[in-house]
């Protein structure tokens, strides 16, 4: 699979952007074309990918040598250790006769950009990322496969973090609770920093769980995921704590009935503006307009958020291979807010599937 997408890689800068070499530094691309995942922090790590001798270098932490020599799929591993200068490693390695690269543009930051120009001055450099972008778009069976595992888990271990919550619980340790859960499930890690708010906490699209404690009557919000070989998950349930109020039924099925239209309207050929705009449509008509502040939703793979972007904007033509996430929400403040995430894919015949299998129906904690 990786030589395969290396030597498309390699076509394409030799046929149509036509440069000398690439330089990736994502650990998630250079994942996707080696299947090495390492996290340098501030340290170099990077493929580069030769159009004329169609060979691959991979340079990494001498700390992650052996690991790289085990898993990376490449043609060549080049080690630098933490008192070796790497960018000049790096061109003593490929050469300084170099004269053009393809880059990932909102990657690479301005220091290393001047270190390489500084060694390439008259280099000219193209964005790699557009390409890479559209070959991520579209899933492999094999890349599908983690991210239903990687549910599975998710949901798993939301059934039994729920059989667990006692009255006087903080968000705090209804996360921690749900992450131990998890974590006895078997997944590469968490893939981001858990959710858990409560009551009026709720109403913060992107609020951090803190001492707050969970009381009766309250919205319980949940947004987490785990990793499987690099793929993510990313899951939105929200329930309300002993009783709710007529307002809040309101708010709840007014967001599940905004999934479940946006999920209707999926389609091969359809732009992917319409997926927000079916929700935001109906959200609107509820008159909960101006409390649905975010785009609908969002690509899943090796990154929590990639492409496609789904809002109200995007004419992009929704096609077979795609794995998003649908989200929509509501947010009153005082009240609380409520978010159901489902993680949806297009399979190669164009039928789409709800991988996430989470009840959605209202449902209340007994405390």
């Amino acid at each position: 699979m990786y030589k395969s997408r290396q030597k498309q890689l390699m076509s394409y800068i030799q046929n149509e952007l036509k440069v000398d070499g690439i330089i990736l530094m994502s650990p998630n691309n250079i994942y996707y074309y080696t299947g090495f995942h390492a996290e340098p922090h501030e340290r170099f790590f990077a493929l580069f990918v030769h159009a004329e001798t169609e060979k691959t270098i991979l340079f990494l932490p001498t700390l992650d040598k052996d690991a790289g020599e085990n898993f990376a799929v490449t043609d060549k591993i080049v080690s630098i250790s933490d008192t070796e200068n790497a960018f000049e490693k790096f061109s003593k390695t490929v050469g300084t006769s170099l004269s053009s690269f393809a880059i990932e543009k909102s990657v690479v930051t301005v220091q290393q950009y001047e270190l390489l120009t500084a060694l390439y001055p008259h280099a000219q450099f193209e964005n790699i990322e557009p390409y890479i972008e559209r070959k991520r778009i579209r899933k492999s069976p094999e890349e599908v496969e983690y991210v239903k595992k990687a549910i599975q888990i998710t949901e798993k271990g939301l059934v039994n973090t729920l059989e667990l919550i006692q009255p006087g619980m903080t968000e705090l340790q209804i996360k921690a609770e749900l992450e131990y859960q998890l974590m006895q499930l078997g997944p590469s890690g968490i893939a981001f920093d858990t959710i858990v708010l409560s009551g009026e906490n709720s109403a913060l699209p992107h609020g951090v769980p803190g001492s707050r404690k969970v009381q009766r009557g309250d919205f319980l919000l949940f947004d987490f995921g785990v990793t499987v070989n690099g793929y993510h998950s990313d899951l939105t349930r929200t329930f309300i704590v002993g009783e709710g109020s007529l307002e809040q039924m309101n708010i709840y099925e007014t967001v599940c009935r905004a999934n479940e239209k946006a999920i209707d309207t999926i389609e091969v050929g359809k732009p992917l503006k319409e997926i927000d705009l079916a929700a935001r449509e109906y959200i609107n008509a509820k008159h909960y307009g101006e409390y649905f502040t975010h785009r609908i939703g969002h690509g899943l793979g090796l990154d929590v958020h990639e492409q496609p972007s789904i809002h109200s904007g995007n004419e992009t033509l929704i096609e077979p291979g795609m794995l998003f996430t649908v989200e929509p929400g509501i947010y009153v403040p005082e009240v609380g807010g409520v978010r159901i995430e489902d993680n949806v894919y297009i399979n190669d015949e164009g039928e789409v599937i709800v991988l996430s299998s989470f009840r959605k129906a209202l449902t209340y904690i007994a405390v």
